[in-house]
């Protein structure tokens, strides 16, 4: 007969996980266990060891404390069952649904740029929109599979052509700070790492953090969102970026996949999108 036990062989235990998530949450034990319709007794027990969770509990806890979905699966493993959502490659058949619903959405979009990320933002999809901000970049950077932080921060890439790159670039940092604080992921951290050492890239001559003027950017410059600032074929570019997940996943891939798009935020910008069409 064999027993499953609330610690995995190398990991560890379903408690520590699950104190470490309310936590991160800011949720005390009394306010988990009345969202969770338990006690709070019964969640410092789990917590410690004293009690082992259900399969049903846990899945109920991490849906309270809004754990991604990846880490569901690990919190299961930890308790000793099995993981309860897969993991679909994009490519399968049975994602088939998918791969349609975001090609028209990608499609709904154009002029206006935008693009598909996965969990690590490498680029599944794209529209034609992004494709004319990519001209002219090396052929590593674009090189399947496309990774769209190193597309923008690499200095052979856009960093150059981005009017606000210091603002842009600590966005992008703490987004994926963001995102490694969420979820244990080596692959993550090494593109972090990677992209707080590029270099400054070249900027012939103006501000990064200023504009045309020569005033120097604050938050209150922006009426409503830290715009996108690009200069493309001799034309100041400028967009917001609003990202789009799906609700209430049930798979680890769809989970993890992003659609970004870029809006412009004056008429030339518009204009020029149009002609670019």
């Amino acid at each position: 007969m064999t027993t499953t036990t609330g610690r995995t062989a190398t990991g560890p235990a379903v408690g520590t996980l699950l104190r470490g998530w309310r936590e991160r949450r800011r949720i005390t034990q009394l306010e988990l266990a009345l969202k969770a319709e338990s006690s709070a007794r019964h969640i410092s027990f789990i917590e410690t060891g004293r009690a082992k969770p259900s399969q049903a509990m846990v899945v109920r806890l991490a849906e309270h404390l809004d754990i991604p979905v990846r880490e569901r699966n690990a919190l299961l493993l930890a308790a000793g069952y099995a993981p309860a959502y897969p993991e679909t490659p994009l490519a399968a058949p049975a994602m088939n649904a998918v791969r349609s619903g975001l090609d028209n959405l990608l499609a709904a979009y154009e002029p206006n740029p935008a693009l598909v990320v996965d969990g690590t933002y490498n680029v599944v999809a794209a529209n034609r929109g992004v494709q004319a901000l990519l001209g002219g970049l090396p052929e590593h950077l674009l090189t399947p599979p496309m990774n769209a932080m190193r597309l923008t921060l690499h200095p052979q890439g856009l960093a150059p052509r981005i009017r606000n790159f210091g603002e842009w670039r600590a966005h992008l940092v703490e987004r994926i700070e963001r995102q490694i604080a969420l979820r244990a992921s080596d692959e993550l951290r090494q593109l972090h790492d990677e992209l707080i050492a590029y270099p400054a890239p070249n900027h012939h001559g103006f501000d990064e953090t200023a504009d045309d003027g020569g005033h120097r950017n604050s938050p209150a410059d922006y009426a409503f969102a830290l715009p996108f600032q690009l200069e493309l074929e001799g034309q100041r570019l400028s967009f917001i970026s609003t990202v789009t997940t799906f609700n209430t996943p049930m798979d680890v891939t769809v989970s993890e996949l992003a659609v970004e798009a870029f809006l412009p935020t004056d008429s030339e910008t518009a204009m020029f999108l149009q002609q670019l069409a």
